[in-house]
């Protein structure tokens, strides 16, 4: 059979999003994922001829193991030799793949539930660009059809004889990055609570943490896929983390923080020792600071306070998704600056040159490390603290005041949602219309969705995730009341769009 990429995307509803392809695992067949890593290969071929293996890990949803044998299958039908990395994080696999200068995949759904997935790719150099992506769509793959039944399913589905596995190199390179990086026993004393979930980073991160002096609680571990999303997080997390921070009867919280992640572990959350949030994108920039960058990458959506707190010499505004802040990373780097980071608001970190943490107490810089990651925000948070002499919760009082907050409208289509943005865009009279309980506008910026700028610094950005069929919604205002009224205002705002379309009101569904 021959398949074409573009097609693909449109036959199965498995799509390119923000980082990789996402979606509903009834669509993620083996033929699909198949012709995806076949069509990935292709192109890292023509990108580069030299390596001679493939690296494989993957989450722990139901579905990622069937996945990732699958995967592995493709890379050996290419003539490669697959390198099972097994359950590991994403950014633990992309390091592997980026010190051994090999193409690595990551098959993983993020945040998203569990009757989604999804798989990353990564180029020997790093993850694939918004460019690389684009050229991949057009590749055509060429698949013998007796490797499938009518059912699109891998006859014998089982390993492939050429796989080996990383003996856990992988795992232990993450650790070592660290480790050879930063200063013996840097978190000693630190008392971390670190909610487990379903991550598949879990062990790995609880792990590092110990190496690196601190005392380390494990907390609510499943073995049931949790959707945990560190940009909307549920208010069953909320309860559960301020339960941990109050445990103790003492006037002492029991922890000086408690420490999460997504699902694949590229993405950190964050809690201060009294249990209170701190979201992805303020973290970024106590993270920035500590590492002392002089060149910041964030995209739009992130909260101003970075400009507001006058600590960068130079920030760089992006499209939300890491391809883009990678890309505007390379060519800080490639301008001369020396000390380069990029975050996301949902707190992902990545670092574009090698960073000295403290010279005098190590020999070895902190490499670079251009994909998400959230061990770096964990720990740097805290030293940060450290460094100022309070706790997580003091550090606030260092910033300027700004509170984002956020949500999510889930079964909402991605077209529905852009031609509502497009339409509300005709002119600055509708804006002001549709969001005239809001306040005065005063701008707005079509960089990634719209994002609407109100008088008194109140911001609202709303955007279609690149991941599933979601609305996102960002308010931002120098108080939390502000922000809330903001956030539910709008909404309830896109709500009405949502209902009025399944009252078969809007053009799209006529």
């Amino acid at each position: 059979m021959e398949l074409n990429i573009n097609s693909l995307m449109s036959s199965s509803g498995v799509r390119f999003g923000t980082s990789g392809v996402r979606g509903l695992v009834d669509g993620m067949t083996d033929v699909v994922c198949f012709a995806y890593t076949v069509g990935f290969l292709q192109y890292a071929i023509k990108k580069s001829s030299t390596f001679d293996r493939v690296a494989v890990a993957y989450d722990l949803r139901e579905s990622s193991p069937r996945i990732a044998l699958v995967v592995r299958r493709a890379i050996d039908f290419l003539g490669f030799t697959p390198i099972d990395c097994g359950m590991i994080s994403s950014p633990a696999v992309a390091l592997y793949g980026l010190q051994e200068k090999i193409p690595s995949i990551m098959v993983t759904g993020s945040h998203v539930p569990e009757d989604r997935n999804g798989i990353k790719f990564n180029l020997p150099d790093g993850e694939i660009l918004k460019h690389d992506e684009s050229a991949i769509r057009l590749e055509t793959v060429k698949i013998p059809n007796d490797l499938f039944d009518q059912s699109v399913t891998l006859h014998n589905l089982d390993e492939s004889p050429k796989t080996q596995s990383d003996n856990g190199t992988a795992r232990q390179n993450y650790i070592n990055h660290f480790v050879r990086a930063f200063p013996k026993d840097i978190l000693s004393g630190s008392r971390i609570g670190f909610y487990e979930h379903s991550s598949v980073g879990r062990d790995l991160l609880v792990e590092l943490y110990t190496q690196l002096g601190a005392s380390v609680t494990r907390l609510g571990r499943s073995d049931k896929f949790i959707s945990v999303d560190t940009e909307a997080v549920r208010e069953e997390d909320f309860l559960l983390v301020k339960s941990w921070a109050k445990q103790d009867s003492s006037d002492v919280p029991p922890f000086d923080a408690i420490f999460s992640t997504d699902g694949d572990s590229d993405r950190p959350l964050i809690f201060d020792e009294h249990g209170e949030w701190i979201r992805g994108d303020v973290a970024g920039i106590l993270t920035a600071r500590f590492l002392l960058a002089d060149c910041v990458v964030t995209p739009v959506s992130s909260s101003s306070a970075l400009e507001l707190s006058g600590w960068f010499k130079n920030i760089i505004r992006t499209k939300i998704g890491s391809p883009y802040v990678i890309e505007a990373m390379r060519n800080a780097a490639e301008q001369g600056y020396k000390r380069v980071v990029g975050y996301e608001a949902n707190g992902g970190f990545l670092t574009a040159t090698p960073i000295f943490i403290d010279e005098d107490a190590s020999e070895h810089s902190l490499d670079a490390l251009p994909t998400r990651d959230p061990a770096i925000v964990h720990i740097a948070s805290l030293c940060f603290a450290r460094s100022i002499g309070g706790s997580l919760a003091s550090v606030m009082d260092h910033l300027p005041r700004r509170v984002v907050m956020s949500d999510r409208l889930r079964n909402f289509p991605t077209e529905l949602a852009q031609r509502e943005i497009d339409e509300l865009a005709i002119s600055p009279e509708t804006i002001q219309l549709v969001f005239a309980g809001l306040g005065e506008l005063v701008t707005y910026d079509l960089t990634d969705g719209i994002r609407i700028i109100l008088g008194e610094g109140d911001i609202v950005h709303l955007r279609p995730s690149g991941n599933a069929p979601e609305f996102r919604c960002y308010a931002e205002a120098v108080t939390k009341e502000r922000a809330n009224s903001l956030l539910c205002k709008t909404m309830n705002i896109l709500d009405s769009w949502r209902r009025r379309t399944q009252h078969d009101k809007h053009p799209l569904s006529q």
